[in-house]
């Protein structure tokens, strides 16, 4: 039996397209400092965590007092998990850009502002419906833009890690979020299948490889209830898909 999409608390404060719109700014915060963090001088990366936090905090200003503070939460918890997965997947360094962005953003609010958006940072963590808009699209960014960085690596090594975190990251997923967090894995799940129809990836060598264990490996860790309606729930978007598209042709 398929379980009802949690009551989202924030929706009142921060609309469904918004908190969308949210995870969107975070990941391409978090490219943007990540890029320079790897390639530029350390002027140039200081400049870009400057520049990134105007747009965010600039972002976040576009509503109420209580809605730019939760705003300010969505934007934190985002960049937080970022900074958390890519830490893992690469070592401490690749976090070096984004937890001086969080600093700097941090640094925009008055203690009022703190206040309420700390309220909303520990919603976000401690309700799972809170913001869950919001956590479906980031967790796609996420979980995807590791799928993508895997299946490109020609180093066994470094996919074989990348793989590990991300199963870890989508296992520790259910964890946090035990009613609702099966809902974010079918999601990203069906997205990466979707990726391989579309664009005709992973379809031999180490991506393929990987990609299957990483399935394989779900499989093997989930309950089988667990895994039959995670499965079954990515199967029905890709069947969904496919429909789409032929009758489109």
């Amino acid at each position: 039996m398929t379980t009802p999409t949690p009551v989202d608390s924030l929706e009142a404060t921060v609309a469904h397209d918004a908190q969308e719109q949210a995870a969107r700014l975070v990941q391409d915060a978090f490219a943007e400092v990540f890029r320079n963090t790897l390639d530029a001088a350390p002027e140039a990366q200081v400049t870009a965590v400057v520049s990134v936090c105007a747009k965010l905090a600039e972002w976040a200003g576009m509503s109420d007092a209580e809605g730019s503070a939760a705003r300010k939460a969505l934007l934190l918890s985002g960049l937080d998990q970022w900074g958390l997965a890519w830490s893992q997947a690469f070592g401490p360094a690749a976090a070096v850009g984004i937890t001086a962005l969080v600093g700097a953003l941090r640094d925009t609010m008055d203690v009022a502002q703190e206040g309420r958006c700390q309220t909303w940072f520990s919603l976000l963590n401690d309700d799972e419906g809170c913001g869950f808009a919001f956590k479906v699209e980031l967790r796609r960014g996420i979980h995807l833009a590791l799928w993508h960085t895997m299946i490109a690596s020609a180093d066994r090594d470094e996919a074989l890690a990348v793989l590990r975190t991300l199963g870890g990251l989508m296992l520790g997923l259910l964890r946090l979020m035990p009613q609702a967090g099966w809902r974010l894995v079918a999601d990203a799940l069906a997205h990466i299948q979707l990726r391989c129809l579309q664009h005709g990836l992973a379809t031999e060598g180490l991506a393929q490889e990987t990609t299957q264990e990483l399935f394989a490996a779900l499989s093997r860790e989930l309950a089988k209830d667990e895994r039959d309606r995670i499965m079954a729930h990515a199967n029905q978007a890709v069947i969904a898909w496919q429909r789409a598209a032929r009758t489109e042709h």
